[in-house]
């Protein structure tokens, strides 16, 4: 299966706990691959995020080795990075600096427009951002904290394997993402969590139904749970 192939749109119907129970359901193992702390969610009214990796490793303690002519060509070669391959793609950044992580902001406004304008939807990270109020529009951020100042970060590494929150990325990861958290999608896998995922919703459904009934009682409850 090629990203072509892929049913972004379809995947995107679906919250993220629901792609992890469908995930549960036909692969139990690639369910694992999930978000494992709590990230906040800048924007939790939009719709979930389905999208490629792009990924990089920040340290935001101390300040990098580069001069300023070093870190501009570091910014060329990654925003070449970015804008490269399948659309739409997430920004999934590692603060390496633990226990420290989310000391200083790593991401904010104007990065966001930047990144959005390259074709990025959102940003998972366990590190901290600023400027939330003020992001791109329809951009999305999962991040550890927040903190006003930038000082001392910089991009240690990308095009990497990162950890954020116990999800693990690389380049072209497929990761569904909203304000429950994250979860990496198996791309070969996508028609039956599509169907497995149809079915969950429709058997949630059906009990959310009954439970709406006020003649609901505790017997009538056992016999409904039985027949399932």
């Amino acid at each position: 299966m090629t990203t072509h192939d892929i049913d972004l749109a379809a995947l995107g119907r679906y919250d993220t706990p629901t792609i992890c129970n469908a995930l549960l359901a036909i692969a139990p193992e690639a369910a694992r691959r999930s978000t494992k702390a709590t990230l906040h969610c800048a924007r939790p009214d939009l719709p979930p995020m389905v999208g490629f990796a792009r990924t990089t490793i920040y340290r935001t303690v101390e300040p990098g080795g580069l001069d300023a002519e070093g870190e501009k060509a570091q910014d060329l070669e990654w925003f070449d990075y970015v804008a490269a391959g399948p659309e739409p793609r997430i920004v999934v950044v590692q603060d390496a600096d633990t226990p420290h992580a989310a000391t200083n902001a790593l991401f904010g406004e104007v990065m966001s427009f930047m990144h959005s304008a390259l074709g990025c939807t959102g940003l998972i990270t366990n590190g901290a951002v600023r400027d939330v109020a003020g992001m791109a529009e329809g951009f999305q951020a999962l991040y550890g904290g927040l903190a006003p100042n930038r000082a001392g970060y910089h991009r240690a590494d990308f095009d990497c394997e990162v950890n954020v929150a116990g999800l693990y990325a690389r380049t072209d990861t497929l990761i569904h993402a909203d304000v429950n958290g994250a979860v990496v999608v198996p791309p070969e896998q996508v028609p039956a969590i599509l169907e497995a995922a149809a079915a969950i919703v429709k058997k949630e459904q059906a009990i959310i139904d009954f439970c709406r009934d006020p003649g609901v009682t505790v017997e009538s409850f056992k016999r409904f749970w039985s027949q399932g």
